[in-house]
């Protein structure tokens, strides 16, 4: 049986989830403050983007996704180990998206992946202090330019 801590860490670190997936799919780019830790490592590399710390990739976000006028992202089922302040989790992605060509054609495109993480339990709540994307799947994606790199600091 849970414990009520472990029932109240589950529930916030699957809000956590939720107001990452939130900030990404409304551009909110300072609520992913509320997400990360300020030394959070981050690897988009597997499914075509970037990597870098949390500081590198804030800042490459907004850039990185402007040919996709819409997007969603909604996570489930995570396999989760907590172990007192810290956590490991394994989360599926369900990534639907829209890319806009330089000439102005939309395609709808679909991503499935994990997101590996390193969660930490801090003084204002639980966030991510490593993120890994492990591809799975992809259908219909559409021929697209490079990656853009990541500004430098």
């Amino acid at each position: 049986m849970m414990s009520l801590q472990e029932i109240s860490d589950r529930l916030e670190i699957q809000d956590l989830f939720a107001r990452y997936c939130f900030a990404i799919d409304e551009r909110d780019w300072d609520a992913l403050d509320r997400v990360f830790t300020p030394d959070a490592q981050i690897d988009y590399s597997e499914t075509g983007g970037a990597a870098g710390t949390f500081a590198q990739i804030k800042a490459w976000l907004p850039v990185a996704l402007d040919r996709f006028p819409m997007f969603q992202h909604m996570v489930a089922t995570t396999k989760l180990d907590l172990d007192g302040d810290t956590a490991r989790a394994r989360t599926i992605l369900f990534n639907p998206m829209v890319h806009r060509s330089a000439v102005g054609e939309e395609q709808v495109f679909f991503i499935g992946l994990w997101y590996r993480d390193r969660l930490v339990r801090t003084p204002d709540g639980w966030r991510i202090a490593e993120r890994h994307e492990d591809m799975a799947w992809s259908h219909n994606v559409p021929p697209m330019g490079p990656v853009p790199e990541i500004p430098a600091n």
